[in-house]
């Protein structure tokens, strides 16, 4: 395993690496660097170098350190000239939904079905044998702030974050599977990983939160690698006389970012074998799921992964599905009009195509120990931006008005098609209960801060009839905040029954 970090620490970036006191290289150290800058023909990195101060000096030398440029190169040659096609290259994309035998949904499973899956999933947490993954490298730009995104407040009565919702999630699911086993502690660690901009802010604002109940040793804090960003001309872009510019290197470097932190090895130490993968902008995300965890150990696959039914023909969501009798992610821009519009055979009123993928995913345990077989084959995606830049002949700094360059960066389904479909389960959840994602600033009217606080809102006012009370509401913001620690999933509410709640209200208490 050791000789595999290796590898994927020379493949990437270290983002877990600090530099130590500032301290200028030695010529010969110098010098080896910038031969093999040199022989990749990307040299101009160190157009400045005389220039710079010792500290400037040294951050700069151990960037560079951390890159392998001749690896730069050739994953970027490939992201910019993918093989091309062969000529029986249309006969080779057939697209089928996933059979039934990979399959569930919640909106027309058995009852006895889903509470089997439930109990045993409950049964796995109680094991602590269940840990989740957090992605969180994202700030909130969008939405009007800098901070990470999982620190937004979405405007709900109780002004908690995403990342305090998320983490409450997890103490009550705790306290569910300690409930029904009635043994000693549970844990469900929380490994977050961040970015470079994101790690500093996220650690602190956890810290100041004291870790919203959770044990500090029990939230392990990671970051994701990061590339290059390459010019239209394949040159390694300066920010700064002194500093490469870089970039996340996509959700999809959760991989790497597993293996070459702690986290790997933490979860060996615990004995962690099921692990619920995620994104932070969800605020409906049902963290550490029973039902999902349970529903994919039953199965005994390596990925699993929640879809909800798309709305329409013309939503643009990626769909998971069968390409070429494998499972994969095809892009709403992939799929011809035909097909998008195509119906299912068995049920004529939904359509053929509608698994819409929401980044919400169950790993075992045995498949992320493979990465470092896998990782390196990964494919790399071109995103074309406006990326300001040095100009390594004059020396200034230019801020271009059209696109000068290239961020490359992984996709986390990139790896689905590595799998027999044997390997893979895919388990339909309804949109209204678990995805409410935020993606837009406020007033957007869609995938913004006020949708997600009325989906959270509506959902605990529906939680709140079913258990029998009453909702009575003299304006039109009718909904109820239902605190995780009361309810994770809608249980745990019978008190209410005939009772009236005046809406808009918060229902908040702490765990006993």
């Amino acid at each position: 395993m050791e000789a595999a970090k290796n590898v994927l620490n020379k493949m990437h970036l270290g983002g877990e690496g600090q530099p130590e006191a500032a301290r200028e290289p030695s010529s010969s150290e110098l010098q080896e660097l910038k031969e093999k800058y040199a022989k990749a023909k990307q040299e101009q990195v160190f157009a400045f170098y005389d220039d710079l101060s010792v500290p400037e000096k040294a951050a700069l030398f151990e960037q560079l350190s951390s890159f392998d440029p001749a690896h730069i190169n050739t994953i970027t040659d490939r992201a910019l000239n993918p093989p091309a096609q062969t000529k029986d290259a249309d006969k080779e994309t057939g697209l089928e939904p996933l059979p039934e035998s990979a399959t569930a949904s919640i909106l027309d499973s058995k009852a006895e079905d889903i509470e089997k899956w439930y109990e045993s999933g409950l049964d796995l947490i109680a094991e602590n044998k269940v840990g989740v993954v957090l992605m969180a490298g994202g700030q909130g730009t969008r939405l009007g702030s800098s901070d990470p995104k999982g620190c937004f407040n979405i405007g709900l009565p109780s002004e908690k974050s995403l990342f305090q919702i998320q983490a409450e999630r997890i103490r009550k699911v705790q306290h569910l599977a300690n409930k029904k086993s009635g043994k000693g502690e549970v844990v469900v660690p929380w490994y977050v990983m961040t970015s470079g901009p994101t790690r500093g802010p996220t650690e602190k604002y956890f810290q100041e939160n004291n870790y919203f109940g959770l044990e500090k040793e029990n939230v392990i804090i990671f970051e994701q690698g990061v590339l290059p960003c390459i010019s239209n001309e394949g040159k390694i872009l300066l920010e700064s006389k002194g500093r490469v510019a870089v970039a996340p290197d996509g959700n999809g470097g959760i991989y790497q970012a597993l293996v070459t932190s702690s986290v790997m090895s933490d979860m060996r130490k615990r004995g962690i074998q099921h692990i619920h993968a995620y994104c932070v902008d969800n605020c409906l995300v049902k963290v550490a799921d029973p039902i999902f965890i349970g529903f994919s150990a039953s199965k005994d696959v390596d990925i699993a992964t929640k879809v909800v039914r798309k709305r329409n023909a013309t939503e643009s969501v990626g769909l998971i599905l069968l390409k070429n009798g494998k499972p994969d992610v095809v892009e709403y821009s992939e799929i011809d009009k035909e097909t998008a519009e195509a119906k299912d055979l068995k049920q004529p009123d939904v359509l053929k195509f509608r698994a819409a993928n929401i980044v919400n995913h169950y790993y075992s345990f045995r498949f992320l120990e493979s990465i470092p077989t896998w990782a390196h084959k990964l494919p790399h995606h071109v995103a074309r931006k406006k990326i300001p830049y040095v100009d390594t002949d004059k020396g200034t700094t230019v801020k271009p008005e059209k696109p000068n360059g290239i961020k490359l960066e992984q996709f986390v389904f990139d790896c689905f098609p590595m799998l027999e479909l044997k390997q893979f389960a895919c388990m339909e959840v309804k949109r209204e209960d678990e995805f409410s994602p935020l993606k837009n600033a406020r007033g957007t009217g869609e995938d913004d801060p006020d949708t997600s606080k009325k989906d959270i809102m509506d959902q605990g006012k529906r939680w709140v009839q079913a258990a029998g009370a009453t909702v009575v509401s003299s304006g039109s913001d009718d909904g109820i905040e239902v605190s995780p620690l009361i309810s994770y999933g809608g249980e745990g509410l019978d008190k209410l029954k005939g009772q009236t709640v005046t809406a808009p209200a918060v229902l908040e208490k702490e765990l006993k």
